[in-house]
C-alpha cells in the first residue's frame, strides 16, 4: 500500500468535544547552537519540548512533524529564529497556538579570583516561547555562596554558610545575554563560586563571603533591584534556595514583578 493511501487516524473526527491545550513531544535530546557573548556561539545539547493546541474536532496531532520542523533548524536555534519555529509549528500542524521550550547546559570560562586558574562553569538555562505572546522568556539557574548574617552576629567564631541556587526568569523585549543574567545573580550573593580553586582562592572567597553576609531575602531583593534597572526587562521572577548547612531544610524566597507599564 502506498503512503498516500494509508489511513490518517489522527485527522479523523473526535466526538467528545474536548479541546486539548497542549499536545506534542517532550524531552527530545538535540544538538543546538546558542548565542555566546564572548565567542559568538556555543554548541550544546538541549532537551526540547514542542507543543500545539488541538481543536476538539480532531482526534490527534501529527507527532512526526514536530521533529521534522526541529531538524530544519539543526544548524542553530536562538532568539533570532524562535518566532519562525513557532509559526512553522502552527502552520504545519493546523493549530492556533504553539509552545516551544529548550533546556540546555551553558558553559562559561571563569578565572579563579587570585590564582587566575581557568575552568569551565556550567549553568542550566531554559528558553521558553509562545506564539500568542510577543516576547520570549529565558531562565537561568546560578549556583552561588551565601553566608548567614545572624550566624555571624551571634557567633564568637566564624559563621555558617550554604550553597545556594538563584533561579532567574526574565521576559524581555530585546536580547539579554545569559552572561549578564549570571553576573546579576552572582553579584547578589555573598560570593560567586568556581570550578577550580587554589588555596589562595579559597582564602579569598572565605573572607569575601564573611564580609558580605546575606539572608535569602537579601539575595532576591538585591537581584530584583538590579533587574528593575536592566534595559528591556518587562517581567521577571527571581528566587533563591539556600541549602542550609546546619538545618535539615532549605531557606527559600521569591520576587515576581511586571515592569511592562513602565517599559513598553
Amino acid at each position: 500500500m502506498k503512503t498516500n493511501q494509508l489511513r490518517d487516524i489522527q485527522s479523523e473526527p473526535d466526538h467528545r468535544k474536548l479541546p486539548i491545550d497542549k499536545v506534542g513531544v517532550k524531552d527530545i535530546k538535540y544538538p543546538v547552537v546558542v548565542l555566546d557573548k564572548d565567542e559568538g556561539s556555543q554548541h550544546t545539547v538541549a532537551k526540547v519540548n514542542m507543543y500545539v493546541n488541538l481543536p476538539h474536532q480532531f482526534r490527534g496531532t501529527h507527532m512526526s512533524r514536530f521533529v521534522e520542523i526541529l531538524n530544519r533548524y539543526r544548524n542553530g536555534i536562538s532568539t533570532k529564529n524562535i518566532r519562525e519555529i513557532l509559526e512553522e509549528m502552527r502552520t504545519q500542524l493546523d493549530s492556533e497556538t504553539a509552545h516551544f521550550e529548550i533546556e540546555f547546559p551553558y558553559f562559561i570560562t571563569k578565572s579563579a579570583p587570585v590564582s587566575g586558574e581557568k575552568a569551565k562553569m556550567e549553568y542550566t538555562c531554559r528558553l521558553i516561547a509562545n506564539s500568542d505572546v510577543d516576547y520570549y522568556m529565558i531562565e537561568v539557574k546560578v549556583p552561588v555562596l551565601s553566608l548567614c548574617p545572624c550566624s555571624k552576629e551571634i557567633s564568637a567564631f566564624g559563621a555558617h554558610n550554604q550553597r545556594s541556587i538563584i533561579t532567574m526568569q526574565i521576559e524581555a523585549k530585546e536580547k539579554i545575554w545569559i552572561e549578564d543574567i549570571i553576573a546579576i545573580a552572582e553579584s547578589s550573593a555573598s560570593s560567586e563560586i568556581y570550578s577550580i580553586l587554589k588555596r589562595e582562592d579559597e582564602k579569598y572567597i572565605t573572607e569575601k563571603s564573611y564580609e558580605n553576609p546575606v539572608f535569602v531575602e537579601d539575595i532576591v531583593r538585591i537581584a530584583a533591584e538590579k533587574l528593575i534597572q536592566t534595559k528591556g526587562v518587562l517581567w521577571f521572577s527571581v528566587e533563591s534556595e539556600n541549602m542550609e548547612s546546619i538545618h535539615n531544610h532549605s531557606a527559600y524566597a521569591q520576587i515576581c514583578m511586571s515592569l511592562k507599564e513602565n517599559k513598553e
